[in-house]
């Protein structure tokens, strides 16, 4: 003990401070939780072959192939696919951590504890270049250009 006198007036204020802050605290998270679940992301390969959407967990939930993908092979439509699941799920990542930090912030601990859970989660690093195979060029029925995109399984499914 400091030798202080413990005034009863100040102890209830600061409990009530506390308890404020607890309360704040408790819908700050209500509303983050609620929010993360509520996403959903759509994500479109650049050569318009899919369409890809995720849900919160990152689960596939919806996939939309356009007429495009009669016109070239189906490893090209099975890649598209793949990188842009992948895609959908890093801006998965990059909306829950804007949740985090627009309702509890990056101030405390658990809310980085959170943010950095979420990253490892759905975050797919890039393929360093000289580990990835050198992206090839396809041409469809109308001899339209088509870039056959790169895709590496070992970057999905990592849970």
């Amino acid at each position: 003990m400091d030798g202080t006198i413990l005034d009863p007036d100040g102890a209830r204020e600061h409990l009530a401070a506390w308890q404020g802050r607890i309360d704040k605290m408790a819908q700050d998270t209500q509303a983050m939780s609620q929010r993360l679940q509520d996403l959903r992301v759509t994500a479109r390969d650049p050569n318009g072959l899919a369409e890809v959407s995720v849900d919160s967990t990152g689960t596939l939930v919806g996939l939309q192939l356009t007429d495009r993908i009669s016109r070239v092979s189906p490893d090209v439509v099975a890649r598209a696919i793949m990188a842009t699941l992948g895609e959908a799920r890093n801006t998965l990542a990059d909306r829950s951590k804007e949740v985090i930090e627009d309702t509890v912030g990056v101030e405390s601990v658990a809310a980085r504890a959170i943010a950095q859970s979420v990253d490892r989660h759905f975050r797919r690093a890039p393929v360093e270049d000289t580990a990835r195979p050198q992206a090839r060029r396809s041409r469809d029925d109308d001899g339209d250009d088509i870039e056959d995109s790169v895709y590496d399984p070992s970057s999905d499914f990592r849970r």
